[in-house]
């Protein structure tokens, strides 16, 4: 069993910075590619972006340029910067993890509000 525990959410005006942090936690297991979605009120879970074990990064076209995942294998936990956040990006942020056994584990989200 793996607990995956996101943090960083908060509320920020239009332009500023967040960085979320998602860290997992548990016993024998091993993470291969971890990732955030996103989802915003009264709309469906999308995908933001991914990291494999081994750095390869893809993100979402809304995403690219303003968020930054990134990885830290030896504390099992992933990142999102995000920077320039915008009202639309208002939404409930999750982590996930692809654990090498094909099982996926989420978090239960950091909300992240955009307003001024």
């Amino acid at each position: 069993q793996v607990q995956l525990v996101e943090s960083g959410g908060g509320v920020v005006q239009p332009g500023e910075s967040l960085r979320l942090s998602c860290t997992a936690s548990g016993r024998g297991f091993t993470i291969n590619t971890m990732g955030w979605y996103l989802q915003a009120p009264g709309k469906e879970r999308e995908w933001v972006g991914t990291i494999t074990r081994g750095g390869t990064i893809n993100y979402a076209d809304y995403v690219k340029g303003r968020f930054t995942i990134s990885r830290d294998n030896a504390k099992n936990a992933v990142y999102l910067q995000m920077n320039n956040l915008q009202p639309e990006d208002t939404a409930v942020y999750y982590c996930r993890a692809m654990l090498m056994s094909g099982i996926p584990s989420w978090g239960k989200g950091t909300l992240v509000t955009v307003s001024s």
